[in-house]
């Protein structure tokens, strides 16, 4: 089925939010519509939304121009198996002593590696992207430090490759919570698939309000791979959620901005242990001071 695509950008949250709003009532009623700020460092957010349909674009102009975005640019996707071409395209990820992987590569996993069995789906951290790696990597030499995180979170799951990572090499249960509903089903398949039922938890949860992570407070350990803005938005809450002496995994930044949320962080009584870029992304190791 051929399905068309209508993006554009607005500099505002509230205005971009609403104009998202507004798109899930047009006519033909798209199949999906997102609303998220860009990585690129931009501070724009893209509105977008998928049509079985080709969509009116003189409405769709009139629909932006009325939230002050620009003009939607419509396109026509061909059929595309995506799924499958992830699958084709998506090698093994080795991060450290962790080899990420898709079922169809189950015979190429090393003896002397931890396997995570990541299918492709809808929600992010298959371990191909920097930020993901970062954050294996940083556990990996928290491990080698002889670090040990009896009470762990993955704030911001996406897959709950980061939790399980932790469950592979740690006693005790871990946490592993996302704000999308979507994200939670694909992290909780993936928890079962990869034998970690029972190890870890999975949660729908927007920051760190949900009764279930108040409880599980005070963490040793708190990923966090998300954006700029949640990060910094989050800095106290999450702060707050350590352990004295416990450890916090900060990425899904831009090399760019790192200065920043180190700064805040740090202000709020945490001190950098470690720094990674990998390619575009930072990856930060922090430890709360007290």
């Amino acid at each position: 089925m051929t399905t068309w695509t209508a993006i554009t950008t607005l500099d505002d949250k509230t205005r971009a939010e609403a104009l998202a709003e507004a798109l899930e009532a047009f006519d033909p009623a798209p199949t999906g519509v997102g609303c998220f700020e860009m990585e690129d460092g931009s501070r724009l957010w893209e509105i977008g939304a998928y049509f079985e349909a080709a969509p009116d674009s003189v409405r769709l102009d009139l629909l932006a121009a009325a939230h002050g975005a620009r003009a939607f640019t419509v396109s026509e996707l061909p059929e595309v198996d995506w799924v499958a071409k992830v699958r084709r395209d998506l090698c093994p990820v080795v991060a450290g002593r962790f080899f990420v992987y898709g079922s169809h590569d189950a015979d190429k996993v090393p003896a002397d590696a931890l396997p995570l069995l990541i299918e492709a789906a809808m929600a992010f951290g298959t371990g191909h992207h920097g930020t993901t790696q970062g954050c294996l990597r940083a556990l990996d030499r928290l491990a080698g430090q002889g670090f040990v995180g009896r009470r762990v979170l993955d704030l911001g799951c996406g897959t709950a490759v980061l939790a399980m990572a932790a469950a592979r090499i740690w006693p005790g249960e871990f946490l592993a919570s996302d704000i999308d509903a979507v994200a939670v089903e694909v992290a909780q398949a993936n928890v079962a698939a990869n034998g970690l039922d029972g190890r870890v938890r999975c949660i729908e949860a927007e920051g760190l309000e949900h009764p279930v992570l108040r409880e599980g407070a005070p963490y040793e350990l708190i990923f966090a791979n998300i954006l700029k803005g949640p990060l910094l938005a989050l800095a106290a809450g999450i702060t707050q959620s350590l352990a004295p002496g416990g450890k916090v995994i900060l990425s899904g930044l831009l090399n760019e901005q790192a200065a920043e949320v180190i700064a805040v962080y740090s202000g709020l009584g945490n001190s950098v242990d470690h720094h990674e870029e990998i390619g575009d992304w930072s990856t930060l190791t922090l430890s709360k001071n007290h």
